[in-house]
């Protein structure tokens, strides 16, 4: 797919890997319509994009993508100014990092369910029906890692990607006939705000090795080349296709490595307590 001029929606876009994906579309020279809730942040970012001089339009649209109403208004904006969608990049989304007695019900459990389920479900709802107008479009899920192999602590998050996983793969079954692509790409470690906001609390150094962190704009990166040739899913970097390999046909020695390297340290205290 050439990329210049192509309408393409991004969602969580005031941030992280929204924020580098619309910057890489901008300089693509694309109509890149930037979604999210933090307006002052989306409006600073359209002014860099409508500085690059590559041809690049934008528009700005504050919504929170757990309310059907502010999705419902994104889709009727862009289709005002662009009048079609070729591309919809599903990266709303935020996680909350605890033991799952510690998560509460409602700001910890449905919230994230709220945005990171149902807002990609009902974002994909609104726009579907224009792509199958057009018999063409790309939508692409942001997916995770937590996705593929579950983690202690993740327990919720990962639930929600496993969600989408399945929900991607369904669909893009549904609508390859209409000339649409869905693809899932699944980033490893990632350097965002994320971990700043989910309320991860480490004892061990169990953590991500640097030499496999991506930053922002790599995931932006593969975002672009993604959509220029789609495929159904791509873990990014490759060599976490190995963990996934692992946790299918290892499962038991994946269990044991991460109770007895993360969760039992992570617990100590508790544990010696009962």
């Amino acid at each position: 797919m050439d990329i210049r001029g192509k309408v393409v929606i991004v969602t969580g876009a005031s941030s992280g890997i929204g924020e580098a994906t619309a910057r890489r579309f901008g300089g693509e020279g694309a109509k890149v319509v930037l979604a999210a809730r933090r307006v002052e942040r989306l409006e600073a970012l359209a002014q860099e994009i409508n500085s690059m001089n590559t041809g690049a339009k934008t528009l700005v649209v504050q919504a929170d993508l757990s309310k059907l109403e502010d999705i419902q208004r994104m889709i009727n904006e862009t289709l005002e100014k662009f009048g079609r969608i070729d591309v919809l990049v599903n990266n709303a989304g935020f996680g909350r990092l605890d033991w799952l007695e510690k998560l509460d019900p409602l700001k910890d459990i449905q919230a994230q369910f709220d945005v990171n389920v149902m807002g990609v479900i009902q974002t994909t709802r609104q726009a579907l029906p224009v792509m199958i107008k057009q018999r063409s479009g790309h939508i692409i899920n942001m997916c995770s890692m937590a996705g593929l192999v579950g983690t202690p602590t993740y327990t919720i998050y990962s639930a929600c990607k496993h969600a989408v996983h399945g929900f991607s793969e369904a669909l893009r079954r549904e609508v390859e006939p209409w000339g649409i692509h869905v693809s899932m790409i699944y980033p490893g470690g990632v350097v965002t705000e994320f971990a700043q906001h989910a309320g991860i609390r480490r004892k061990t150094k169990a953590t991500t090795p640097k030499a496999l962190l991506l930053t922002a704009d790599q995931v932006g990166e593969a975002v672009v080349k993604l959509t220029r040739k789609p495929r159904a899913m791509w873990i990014i970097p490759w060599v976490w296709t190995f963990s996934v390999w692992m946790n299918r046909h290892l499962n038991w020695l994946v269990d044991r490595a991460t109770v007895n390297r993360f969760t039992i340290p992570e617990r100590e205290e508790e544990l010696k307590a009962d």
